[in-house]
């Protein structure tokens, strides 16, 4: 096929944890969910509410693995994070006491799992206390891209060592801190990851001269994400100019203490929302919000488009699935990708997904990984240069291995939802930014008692593919 890539070298799936087999939807789903706060909210507003000139709170934040190792992280450098009570049914809030001015010099060892945003956004952070900051993750987290970061901080006058002394390009390094950022004009190349971009940004406003931060390269992936983290800090009282594409122009200044409620995660509303489609069902989510810098909200375009009825009204997203999910076109749909690769493998139609080439660079090569379950499955998907090809075919059982990567895991479920004998392997790495995943799809579907067995039993009878 014209403008295919190579296929990718094979992925060793990870094989840690049992299989859980996905429950199959026999009607359709009609639920109502409420899914927990944004992971790039919360851990960007821990970051800034580290920083910032007084006292905060963070109410009902995401509380999974990727915010905790945010909130270890945070205390490492000597922030002081408390749960306290809140409202919400997902967890307490929290407090956070900024990281004092005058610490003196300590060493610190920062644990970023598999958490791009800690091993993005902490090392500018630990530049600007005393002392040495070890950073180092999980076993693939050493291969996630980090040179930029690396370079940025080795630019701004940060000495970054690897574990010989020598200059590092990944995990494990160590940032050796003096207290102060000159900061300054930068010029760096953000092509890989929107994190990049976001990391500085979010520290800028304390380096001695600001930042103007200058990309250079090809166009940077998930803008949406840096468009967030450039609202977020206007909300808190810094000043961001963001008026030249590629350059962004952060005044020094206090970042003023604030009072939090996290969105929730709109991303994570995917699988359920794709649900409705894949049995041909409804599924309502209360509490979107009418205007939000989340990518999740490119949800309504996106099942609308694949032939769902979307509404929002009075603060309720409504999705009805139609009579068959229909193939499209699609371009940047960044970590939504999963979710929608799913849909598209049961699809009626041939589907196209570009502009998400750096998406081998996430958990896992995440279009690797789609293109080998997907046709484990008996599916048609190929990787092109910058994204995925995926035509009509239909389905059989079988094990969706999630290579440690929630949302390969979370696209298991949707699939099991139309396909019975789907088994997840190592469904609890849904954790990273969804807690209690299979309890929350469980009640799902539940509301509609439509769903054949439940988490932990093994399913019979005949499967259904793209022709369901």
């Amino acid at each position: 096929m014209s403008g295919t890539a190579a296929a990718s070298p094979p992925i060793p799936p990870t094989e840690s944890g049992p299989h859980w087999p996905a429950p199959y939807a026999n009607g359709p789903v009609d639920a109502t969910i409420t899914v927990p706060g944004s992971k790039s909210l919360t851990n960007r507003y821990l970051v800034l509410a580290a920083l910032a000139d007084g006292p905060s709170r963070l109410r009902a934040p995401l509380h999974s693995r990727d915010s905790a190792l945010m909130i270890d992280a945070l205390r490492q450098l000597g922030a002081t994070i408390t749960e306290v009570p809140g409202d919400g049914t997902f967890g307490p809030d929290l407090d956070v006491t900024p990281i004092g001015q005058e610490l003196p010099a300590t060493a610190a060892a920062i644990d970023c799992g598999l958490a791009g945003t800690v091993m993005r956004f902490v090392p500018p952070m630990a530049a600007l206390r005393n002392g040495v900051t070890v950073f180092d993750g999980d076993p693939h987290a050493r291969k996630r891209p980090m040179r930029t970061t690396i370079e940025a901080l080795v630019a701004l006058g940060v000495a970054v060592t690897a574990e010989d002394g020598g200059a590092p390009s990944s995990l494990p390094f160590r940032v050796e801190g003096t207290g102060e950022v000159r900061g300054g004009h930068l010029v760096i190349d953000a092509s890989a990851s929107s994190q990049f971009v976001s990391a500085l940004l979010l520290v800028g406003a304390r380096f001695t001269d600001g930042l103007h931060l200058e990309h250079v390269g090809k166009t940077v992936p998930s803008l949406d994400h840096i468009n967030m983290t450039v609202a977020v800090l206007r909300g808190v009282g810094v000043s961001v100019d963001d008026s030249v594409p590629d350059h962004w122009i952060v005044t020094p200044g206090v970042i003023a203490a604030f009072d939090q409620r996290i969105e929730q995660d709109l991303s994570n509303a995917g699988p359920f929302l794709a649900a409705a489609l894949a049995s041909r069902g409804t599924v309502r989510i209360p509490g979107w919000p009418a205007k939000t810098t989340q990518v999740g909200d490119l949800w309504r375009s996106i099942l609308s488009d694949m032939g769902a009825t979307v509404s929002l009204a009075e603060g309720i997203l409504t999705v009805t699935g139609g009579p068959e999910i229909k193939g499209a076109e699609f371009a940047e749909t960044s970590e939504l990708a999963p979710t929608v690769a799913a849909l598209c493998a049961l699809a009626s139609g041939p589907s196209r997904l570009s502009g998400i080439g750096h998406l081998r660079g996430h958990e896992t090569d995440r279009l690797a990984a789609l293109v080998t379950e997907i046709n484990r499955l008996g599916g048609d998907a190929e990787e092109t240069s910058d994204g995925l090809v995926i035509r009509p075919a239909p389905l059989h059982a079988g094990v969706v291995h999630s290579y440690a990567d929630h949302r390969m895991a979370t696209a298991g479920a949707i699939l099991g939802l139309a396909v019975k004998g789907i088994e997840v392997q190592d469904i609890a790495t849904t954790a990273k930014t969804m807690p209690d995943f299979p309890q929350l799809w469980a009640d799902m579907l539940a509301q509609g008692r439509q769903a054949t067995g439940t988490a932990g039993e093994q399913f019979s009878g005949e499967h259904s593919g793209a022709d369901r």
